[in-house]
């Protein structure tokens, strides 16, 4: 029986976790640094929090749920989901929580794993599922420790903090800007918004899934599936938009041009024009921003910071914006991965320097040089505007067959070559001139040489990608460790 060690319990570790149940294997170890499971959708807490997928096709396939309540799920009710998960697959014994691991060392065969607690363990198979967005950004603006009121980052909500009659500052016009801003805005004092760059909005409704809807789910569980493959196809517009140029593109950019029509006031929708093609930053999807911006006690501020003093936010203008809290919506860093987790491989090499020039993986899910080890929403996954949940269902799968293949004893120890990864990662940059995140704006999808690092194809691709395990671009069970390349 393989050993296998997952670290992080948020929505691919889970995953991970239930396909290795249903694959009958049981020694596995799911290791979470936090004190419970969910992972983002743990961290997140902020007012007006929403996945921006919708709710039927941002959940397991093979664990549907007929009651969501709303097209696009608030965030305590998929993070009550994914608790659900561990209750009906049984992972609770399988999950290690306030266990956070610092290294990972490949030594004679197997991974030994080394938690901040002192302890060491062992294991036949390492998987990296600590997802993509969760070392949150806190920029540099001087004086921020100075403030007399509340401050942090939207990440780590204070909900001790009482908004009711307070002026709330909220820096930051992505995804969780937008969707801070369309519950708070008129519902607190004022609200000022600061916006380092004005984004697209794409206004889709998020209607309420009435009773009727939820019962027929329940009743026909092929509605369930009919449904996210109906979403999957109409999100398949959108892939194709952001991936090659073409009418989708077009569409969608008319749709946003229109959306933005609709703020009269001139002189408010000219701070709210972008200067870039739509999509070329995650694209927002919200129905109400829009009308957020445009109540009483709102105010959209373009200047930049200069720096916080104890009463509010300086602008590069010299004007005071008095506010007595101060969110942070600045982002995550998106290239951190499963670091500042150290991996050493069998010849010594570490995952820094392998690194060392930006994040980099074959075909998204292993890496050269690291045995045994596989990768969930790793370098170059399919994560710009589509579900990560299939994603991450599509690479458990792949890592499931190399563990039944170790099983069946066709191997004891595999990486891929150097010279396959390169060959990979040279065919994805030669692809990345056609995408939209190539056009012209900065964006957290762009690495260290101004490339994006994402999937600049479908993921329907990327899943055909993994269907095979390849081996022939595998050093497999070296005689000695420096064969290893």
């Amino acid at each position: 029986m393989p050993s296998v060690i997952v670290i992080g319990a948020g929505m691919s570790g889970l995953c991970m976790a239930v396909k290795l149940r249903r694959a009958g294997i049981t020694d596995f170890t799911v290791l979470e640094k936090a004190s419970d499971v969910g992972g983002t959708w743990r961290d997140n807490t902020y007012p007006g929090l929403r996945c921006d997928v919708p709710s039927a096709f941002y959940q397991y396939f093979f664990d549907r749920n007929p009651d969501w309540s709303h097209f696009f799920a608030a965030g305590d009710e998929i993070q009550d989901y994914f608790r659900g998960v561990v209750d009906r697959f049984a992972l609770r014994e399988h999950i290690e929580l306030d266990t956070e691991v610092t290294r990972a060392e490949f030594a004679e065969g197997r991974w030994r794993v080394r938690t901040a607690d002192g302890r060491t363990r062992e294991a036949d198979f390492l998987i990296s599922a600590s997802g993509v967005l969760h070392h949150p950004v806190v920029p540099d603006i001087p004086g921020l420790d100075s403030f007399d009121g509340a401050w942090f980052h939207t990440a780590r909500w204070d909900h001790s903090v009482s908004l009711a009659d307070k002026r709330v500052g909220v820096v930051g016009t992505g995804s969780t800007g937008v969707q801070i801003v369309s519950e708070l805005g008129g519902s607190v004092p004022k609200l000022s918004l600061f916006q380092r760059t004005p984004q697209w909005v794409l206004p889709v409704p998020n209607w309420r899934n009435d009773r009727l809807t939820r019962a027929l789910r329940s009743r026909f569980p092929a509605l369930t599936s009919l449904e996210y493959r109906l979403i999957e196809g109409i999100f398949s517009i959108l892939v194709a938009a952001v991936t090659r140029p073409g009418w989708q593109r077009t569409m969608i950019s008319k749709l946003c041009e229109l959306n933005l029509r609709t703020v009269r006031d001139q002189d408010l929708r000219r701070k709210l024009t972008p200067d870039y093609q739509a999509m070329c930053k995650r694209l927002v999807m919200s129905p109400s921003f829009y009308r957020a911006v445009r109540r009483p006690g709102v105010e959209v501020i373009t200047e930049r910071i200069d720096h916080v003093e104890p009463r509010g936010v300086v602008t590069t203008d010299g004007t005071l914006h008095e506010v007595d809290v101060l969110a942070l919506a600045t982002g995550f860093d998106s290239h951190a991965y499963l670091r500042p987790v150290e991996l050493v491989g069998p010849t010594g090499r570490t995952l820094s320097d392998a690194w060392s020039e930006g994040p980099r993986a074959y075909r998204t899910v292993a890496l050269p040089e690291f045995p045994n080890l596989f990768l969930l929403m790793g370098p170059h996954s399919p994560v710009g505007n589509f579900s990560l949940v299939p994603i991450a269902e599509v690479q458990a799968d792949y890592a499931i067959s190399w563990i039944r293949a170790w099983q069946r004893g066709e191997y004891t120890t595999a990486a891929p070559t150097r010279e396959a990864t390169d060959d990979y990662n040279a065919r994805l940059r030669a692809a990345m001139p056609n995408t939209v995140w190539a056009t012209g704006c900065q964006s957290w999808y762009l690495g260290k040489d101004g490339l994006p690092e994402v999937w600049p194809w479908s993921p329907h691709r990327h899943a055909r990608m993994l269907r095979d395990r390849h081996t022939d671009e595998f050093v497999v069970d070296p005689a000695q460790e420096g064969v290893w390349r």
